[in-house]
């Protein structure tokens, strides 16, 4: 989550117009995330997030996010449900740009996972994949492996801490092309499960929001990014592979979903994939997030240094 597009009292008097809810009152940018604009509404009773599209989402297809929130919250996984307006339509117009309010989840993201947090959030993403087999709804993956090349293209290596680089990534993306796993088991994936997009309440997880990365891919992937986004621990700036968070997000996810041979012996390689993967988006936004934006820019270095350790490890047991 993120602020591009500045918001007034007008705009929430417009809103309060649109929707058969309480009016309303107060309004606050949310800084953290890269890819929408979002703002926490406060009514006197009930808070609701405020989620503008950016240039970076296609209007397209944020129909798809709509419509996967709605049905994952009627399977009873706890996510933001959107709002319908007056006129029975879960998207506005705000700013020029579309837009939807879902709702407020309780609970807070946590700093450090314990290993009961990571079995209980494998437990969460096995029942999303199982559910998602009932939701007839399609995206191609836009940060997939394919999409990475033309990425890869766009950043400037010629200044910079970064400068020396492109050697490096390049030789990283052709050799992770070449065995990339076909045929695997896929379905609808949330994509984009980092810490801050997990809620827990009294130490028990009580949400996942964010679904604005949500397409069909591997189910293992969805793994991958789970082992990079929160089975590393940090000691001032360098990131180790905690083993025993990977057991027990792995151990959580089977209780539900039993995991292939095929699926096992792909884990490297995807989490080679999706550490690339945020290494490079996280040095895009590094070079090109206008500076005038009200947004947190993350570390590119992080992934660096993960894709360092992958590159170091081969099969599904180095991982315990």
């Amino acid at each position: 989550m993120a602020v591009y597009t500045k918001i007034n009292r007008r705009d929430i008097s417009l809103i309060n117009k649109k929707f058969n809810i309480e009016n309303f009152k107060n309004f606050k940018g949310i800084k953290q995330g890269i890819e929408n604009t979002n703002y926490l509404l406060k009514s006197k009773n009930n808070k609701f997030i405020l989620t503008i599209f950016e240039k970076r989402v296609l209007k397209k297809e944020i129909p798809f996010f709509i419509k996967l929130m709605d049905q994952l919250s009627a399977l009873n996984i706890i996510c933001p449900k959107p709002l319908k307006n007056k006129n029975g339509q879960f998207l506005i117009k705000l700013k020029n740009k579309t837009a939807c309010i879902v709702s407020f989840l309780t609970g807070k993201s946590k700093k450090n996972l314990s290993l009961k947090n990571c079995y209980d959030i494998g437990k969460t993403v096995a029942l999303i994949h199982l559910y998602t087999k009932k939701i007839k709804l399609f995206r191609t993956n836009s940060m997939g492996i394919k999409k990475l090349k033309p990425l890869l293209n766009k950043i400037k290596f010629k200044s910079g801490e970064f400068k020396n680089l492109d050697k490096f990534l390049e030789i990283n993306l052709r050799d992770i092309n070449k065995n990339w796993p076909k045929k695997l088991p896929k379905g609808i994936i949330h994509g984009d499960l980092f810490i801050d997009n997990i809620f827990f309440k009294n130490n028990k997880l009580s949400g996942i929001i964010d679904f604005y990365f949500a397409a069909n891919d591997y189910f293992m992937y969805e793994i991958a990014i789970c082992v990079n986004a929160l089975c590393f621990d940090q000691v001032n700036s360098k990131f180790y592979l905690n083993k025993k968070k990977v057991k027990n997000l792995i151990k959580g996810y089977e209780k539900i979903r039993k995991l292939s041979s095929k699926e096992k012996n792909s884990l490297n390689i995807l989490c080679r994939g999706s550490a690339l993967r945020y290494f490079l988006t996280r040095l895009y936004d590094y070079r090109n997030t206008p500076k005038t934006a009200f947004i947190k820019i993350k570390n590119p270095r992080e992934y660096y240094q993960k894709l360092i350790t992958h590159n170091k490890l081969k099969t599904y047991k180095d991982y315990f």
